[in-house]
């Protein structure tokens, strides 16, 4: 996240200067593609390079040093690093996930991640990595929980979401292992940053019919909002500021088709006893 940010700088910095990615390249003897690929976040940038094109971009005095500090804050690693035998799908969430002040989620089968209680969890991640290596699976595990703090802290995550009812009607893991994870959602929906809406069966077609997306929102103006969506193979970051307002959009839609918080809840409540 911070190096979006800082790409994002780097890039207006170049505008305002009036110089082209090729210009640039000319004076400092990079490559335009070198350019490129930091303005655009797909590599790292050390301070020296950073501190060569301020110079070139005449900036100085207390936005010179904010800037050299977001690139050294950029190049720390996150707790999440610790996991880099993962896919970097995973890990590129999980960094994104940690930088997210609210989060608007809508599920269509299954919890998300950081509500899911840890047996239901494993029976999860182990339905979907049908090939996976030994242990990833209990790595994984172990990385859904370590997320889940992000809802308790000291400056916790929002979280707004949206569930099909079809969430809390499929069995996961087996009919204990659902009544322990929904008895852990309502007390997670009881917590003043987050928000449980259901959506029932009766609400017929819906702007989600899609699929499961997720609205991660940052708390600097200058980072944009960005849509994760995920499916067997891959990994999908919206970022085009159109096409995140669409998802915005349909957000509001589900919500307003969904049960208010206090009705979810009970429907919620009483689906617990069916699992006795």
């Amino acid at each position: 996240m911070r190096r979006r940010r800082l790409a994002s700088e780097l890039r207006r910095l170049r505008d305002r200067a009036q110089l082209t990615m090729e210009e640039v390249g000319e004076r400092l003897s990079w490559s335009a593609t070198k350019i490129s690929r930091i303005e655009t976040s797909r590599v790292g940038v050390v301070p020296k390079d950073v501190e060569r094109l301020l110079d070139l971009y005449e900036v100085d005095g207390p936005r010179r040093e904010e800037l050299l500090k977001l690139t050294r804050d950029a190049r720390k690693k996150g707790w999440w690093q610790a996991y880099n035998d993962l896919s970097s799908d995973y890990t590129a969430y999980i960094s994104l996930e940690a930088e997210t002040a609210s989060m608007r989620s809508f599920a269509s089968v299954l919890l998300p991640g950081l509500l899911q209680t840890e047996d239901y969890a494993r029976a999860v991640i182990r339905a979907g990595l049908i090939l996976a290596p030994p242990g990833e699976v209990e790595r994984r595990i172990e990385v859904r929980m370590a997320r889940q703090p992000l809802l308790t802290q000291a400056e916790p995550l929002r979280l707004w979401t949206v569930l099909d009812e079809a969430v809390i009607r499929r069995i996961i893991g087996g009919p204990a292992v659902m009544r322990t994870q929904l008895e852990r959602l309502l007390e997670l929906a009881d917590l003043p940053n987050i928000t449980v809406q259901l959506l029932p069966f009766h609400a017929g077609a819906h702007s989600g019919t899609s699929g499961a997306f997720q609205i991660m929102e940052f708390p600097e103006p200058a980072d944009p909002d960005v849509v994760f969506l995920e499916n067997l193979t891959d990994s999908l970051y919206v970022e085009r500021e159109t096409d995140v307002y669409r998802y915005t959009v349909a957000f509001d839609h589900l919500r307003a088709k969904a049960m208010d918080p206090d009705d979810s809840r009970r429907l919620i409540a009483k689906t617990v006893t069916e699992f006795d």
